[in-house]
């Protein structure tokens, strides 16, 4: 006769990857806390006995982290320590297959819609009405809101429409009251986030949707920041940008990733825009608003690409001063349209262009920073490290951009906006004293 099983069951989720993926860990997490399920985020007790690996499967850094990290679970298992290892996100989305046979100590793999599976490996169902309801992986004061999944563009480098497939957005109300659970809780900025954040609506209401969701979104009390991520810059609706000027609480803040300057690169991407559309874009943004913070994105070494493309990169840098940039090195994704394409350069050069392109970024960012001296900007308190404080502009998002290095004797409340008059500029940080 078996013995019944006292010890209830304790979960620990580790999510990899981007923020997308960081919010399905939390939508899970509340899933499986409304079944009375012990659930944690990366548990630093590792009292669990139950792990979720959430994967990313974007480019080949992320597939080789996910997958190092499902063999550590799995050695754990070995030793004892565990008792299942489930495996979800892109990674198992798009390899599942081979995955089973390659690791077949995982007790089960899912892939990225199948939250209602994963309940069952704990007998718990999905309850429809907790839409929304998350249990958040960031500190209380700030969350992600994914406002649609998947994407319909065809960029020739990216495996994400294999794993996220066609964009589907979420409705305007749904997002509305889940943002207003989410300032309930204590959240004072929300960051929007989506592989397209402009395409949304598109497919629900027949138009581009964002600038009115915005207005809904402004609209809540005690929401302070709203910040805007991954706009795709093809048919970029210039209404958000005349939104944001005329609401106080959307951040003057825009992450859009442009992946190239040089024309020939950006037709081989098939990203469905010249190098001179861009240019007109980018000036008619900052004409609305002159002291927006633009942050972008670049990748180095797509296939083909010379020394003047490099050089075409930095000039389009030199001219247009983007606050933030963010540069990857081409990964070379099976099954998409660039597969077929010969990557020839080697991964060491992959990486020297791309280290070329953030030195000659670093000179901009210091010399924008050292425009911010004697400014006084009001700050979001984000933690106590080393016996300082850190918080954030509305200039800067969480983990990928600056920080603001504070100065006080004072005990502030993580979660709190001060005003900080900056004394120092770093290449990518400011110091300043608390006003």
């Amino acid at each position: 006769m078996k013995s019944k099983k006292i010890k209830k069951d304790k979960v620990s989720i580790i999510t990899l990857g981007c923020s997308k993926n960081m919010v399905d860990s939390e939508v899970m997490s509340g899933q499986l806390r409304a079944n009375e399920i012990n659930v944690v985020h990366e548990n630093p007790v590792s009292d669990h006995n139950i792990v979720i690996v959430n994967t990313c499967g974007f480019i080949d850094k992320a597939k080789e982290e996910s997958v190092n990290t499902i063999l550590e679970q799995v050695e754990l298992k070995k030793k004892g320590k565990l008792e299942k290892v489930y495996v979800t996100g892109c990674l198992s989305e798009r390899y599942m297959s081979s995955l089973e046979g390659e690791i077949p100590e995982v007790d089960a793999w899912f892939g990225t819609m199948d939250l209602p599976r994963i309940l069952k490996q704990f007998e718990a169902d999905y309850k429809a009405e907790l839409v929304g309801e998350r249990l958040l992986a960031t500190p209380s004061h700030y969350a992600y809101l994914k406002i649609s999944e998947g994407c319909n563009r065809t960029c020739s480098f990216c495996a994400i429409p294999l794993m996220r497939g066609k964009h589907v957005s979420r409705p305007k109300d749904e997002l509305v009251a889940e943002a207003k659970r989410l300032v309930r809780s204590g959240v004072k900025e929300i960051m929007l986030i989506a592989q397209e954040l402009t395409y949304y609506g598109l497919d629900i209401y027949k138009e581009r949707a964002l600038p009115e969701l915005l207005h809904a979104l402004a609209d809540i009390e005690g929401l302070q920041w709203i910040r805007l991520h991954y706009a795709y810059p093809h048919k970029f609706p210039l209404e958000i940008i005349d939104v944001m000027a005329q609401r106080d609480n959307i951040c003057n803040y825009l992450d859009m990733p442009l992946q190239h300057a040089s024309n020939a690169m950006l037709s081989a991407m098939k990203r469905q825009i010249t190098r001179e559309e861009m240019d007109e874009l980018i000036g008619q943004i900052r004409q609305r608003i002159p002291d927006i913070c633009l942050r972008t994105t670049l990748i180095a070494g797509f296939p083909g690409e010379t020394r003047d493309d490099v050089e075409e990169v930095k000039g389009f840098l030199e001219k247009h001063r983007f606050d933030r940039v963010g540069v990857f090195t081409y990964s070379h994704e099976e099954d998409t349209s660039a597969y077929r394409l010969e990557d020839l350069l080697s991964q060491e050069e992959k990486e020297s262009r791309a280290q070329e392109i953030i030195e000659f970024q670093q000179d901009i960012s210091l010399e924008k920073n050292q425009e911010k001296i004697g400014k006084t900007l009001k700050v979001l308190v984000d933690r106590k490290e080393a016996g300082r404080y850190l918080g954030r502009t509305e200039f800067d998002s969480v983990e990928v951009d600056n920080e603001v290095i504070i100065q006080t004797n004072d005990k502030l409340v993580i979660g709190d906006f001060v005003h900080v008059l900056i004394t120092k500029a770093y290449d990518y940080d400011l110091e300043g004293e608390l006003v």
